[in-house]
């Protein structure tokens, strides 16, 4: 580059839809009710956890503001939605994997669940610009869970609430149940967004190696379920307004997916077809398209995107997307954001980069984003730099991030 070259210093502000937090198990404590202590210390005297990332060095990044904090900064991250991470008292494990509790263990779990949203108010509080906390409920309790998304809503918690998968061996209602009527009705009320994690609503594999490879590989389907759950039971068409977020599940099975939920409405529609049999009855109470629900109620959480789903972006909706690290895990794009956007995103324009950055993760959970933008203008990664290719023999060699797949690559370098 000549030395007079003109370099762009304009920066992404960028707001990452998907992190991960919690509290050190002890420090769940004080945010339960007096009557639980006893049972909370001989219940963490005996809990093994069975998660690698929260035992070893590192793991205070999920509950450390100040360590959290400077790696936000050094990896250009204004802002975050912060989901669970760590095991709320009286859970097997972490809550994002555990079933939805039997009704001998609902009351322990839920009082667990409300210290962890009530923890997470408080961790929340050291940078409330930066940081969408998205509280938890439970399904059991439907009254329990609204008056639960009315505190939070309350308590500034504006990540909008984390829906529980409802795994089909639950013995609950599945969630295209009116029961769960109520729940729909206040977020829409509140203007609060309903966000989906991957890994919820999981049946029970066993234990077996086999078991736990296929738990792995169907993760993500029995995550998406509740999207044509809610569009096929007329919630989306009951409340208009209600925003449905599907956040760490891909991005590249959407499109085909819609065109077959398309299919599936067309064939319920021709009263001479097998398809109206069965759905002929839903079908012609819906208002619109799965597709035209997906474009007016949903958005994707797209945690480290690959450059073969980044590929497919105008099919999903760039207005759709949100980018998303998955900080703290492993898997995630810390410290290599720049380069994972490099790998993934260096084609895209500058408008479209902005939109999946940051536009549209403050419109859903409420940021604030000329204040984003002013961290952005510090910290952001520059765009000529992100610009810049990124092609598989360049990718950082000591990270497992899925952004860095080279059999996920769009061979146009």
């Amino acid at each position: 580059m000549c030395e007079h070259e003109h370099v762009s210093d304009t920066r992404y502000t960028i707001i990452s839809a998907d992190g991960h937090c919690g509290a050190d198990i002890p420090a769940y404590k004080p945010y339960l009710a007096s009557k639980w202590h006893d049972e909370f210390d001989a219940w963490a005297a005996a809990f093994d956890n069975p998660f690698v990332d929260l035992t070893k060095p590192g793991a205070d990044r999920n509950w450390d503001t100040t360590i959290r904090l400077a790696d936000l900064d050094a990896d250009g991250i204004a802002g975050e939605v912060l989901f669970p991470n760590t095991v709320p008292p009286f859970f097997p494990s972490g809550n994002l994997l555990a079933g939805p509790p039997s009704a001998a263990e609902y009351e322990r779990r839920w009082a667990g669940l409300q210290a962890h949203n009530r923890w997470l108010a408080d961790f929340c509080s050291h940078a409330p610009d930066r940081w969408a906390g998205i509280p938890q409920i439970l399904v059991n309790d439907v009254d329990d869970a609204v008056a639960e998304i009315r505190w939070a809503k309350d308590a500034g918690l504006r990540g909008g609430i984390l829906l529980p998968g409802i795994a089909p061996d639950s013995g609950l209602p599945p969630i295209y149940d009116p029961i769960y009527d109520p729940i729909w009705r206040v977020c829409e009320e509140l203007d609060v967004t309903i966000t989906q994690h991957g890994g919820t609503g999981l049946p029970d594999f066993g234990t077996g190696p086999a078991g736990k490879a296929i738990l792995l590989i169907e993760l993500p389907i029995f995550s998406h379920r509740a999207l044509w759950h809610l569009m096929f039971s007329g919630v989306f068409d009951r409340h208009p307004t209600l925003r449905f977020v599907m956040t760490e599940q891909g991005t590249g099975w959407i499109p085909g997916a819609l065109r077959s939920l398309d299919w599936f409405q067309r064939r319920m529609l021709i009263e001479n077809a097998a398809e109206y049999l069965f759905g002929g009855e839903v079908a012609t109470k819906m208002t619109l398209t799965p597709t035209e629900y997906f474009h007016r109620n949903c958005y994707v959480g797209a945690s480290f995107i690959r450059p073969i789903e980044a590929a497919l972006r105008h099919e999903v909706g760039v207005d759709r997307i949100m980018w998303g690290t998955d900080y703290p895990h492993s898997e995630g794009t810390f410290p290599y954001t720049t380069e994972a956007l490099r790998a993934s995103l260096s084609d895209a324009t500058e408008t479209e980069m902005r939109s999946m950055l940051a536009t549209t993760a403050a419109e859903v959970y409420g940021f604030d984003l000329a204040a984003m933008d002013e961290i952005g203008r510090r910290i952001g990664p520059r765009a000529d730099d992100v610009a810049v290719p990124l092609a598989p023999p360049d990718y950082p060699t000591d990270t497992t991030c899925n952004a860095f797949d080279p059999d996920a690559v769009v061979r146009s370098w």
